[in-house]
């Protein structure tokens, strides 16, 4: 009888311990890094409000199998920064950055750059590739174009 309830034990326990690590899988993928985005004619369109928080938020661009990422933050000034997450000397790593504080790092260099200085005239180098963007209202929107043209980094 103790062999029996051993053997129940094992196999509640083993279930118990798959169908945690198919939770946790499912919840990784599905709540991942980016988030989704709106394609609205030929613009991609992010909720100004969405942005609102001050934290980077990252999104990706599917053109045609070919998976292209940016994120758009709010600086401290209150403009609005688009950049592709990747630039023309890492990308080949394809690390991306990540926000720490009112800046944006670089995770295969670790070279930091303040979001408030991101744009047209931040570009080359590590730079985060630079991504044209336009408040229109409550939303900011982005050229399908424009996206496009950040596949050489992807």
């Amino acid at each position: 009888m103790a062999q029996k309830n051993s053997h129940r034990l094992v196999w509640v326990t083993t279930f118990i311990g798959v169908l945690l690590v198919s939770v946790v899988t499912v919840f990784a993928f599905s709540f991942g890094k980016y988030e989704k985005l709106k394609i609205n004619g030929n613009s991609a369109t992010i909720p100004v409000a969405a942005l609102a928080d001050g934290k980077a938020h990252f999104y990706r661009y599917d053109d045609g199998g070919k998976e292209i990422t940016f994120f758009a933050v709010k600086a401290a000034d209150g403009t609005f920064k688009t950049a592709f997450d990747a630039c023309d000397s890492c990308f080949k790593s394809r690390k991306g950055y990540e926000q720490q504080g009112d800046k944006m790092n670089c995770r295969n260099c670790n070279q930091k750059f303040a979001i408030g200085r991101l744009g047209p005239n931040a570009t080359g180098g590590c730079n985060p590739g630079y991504l044209p963007s336009q408040v229109k209202g409550t939303t900011i929107s982005i050229r399908v174009d424009d996206l496009k043209t950040g596949a050489r980094y992807f």
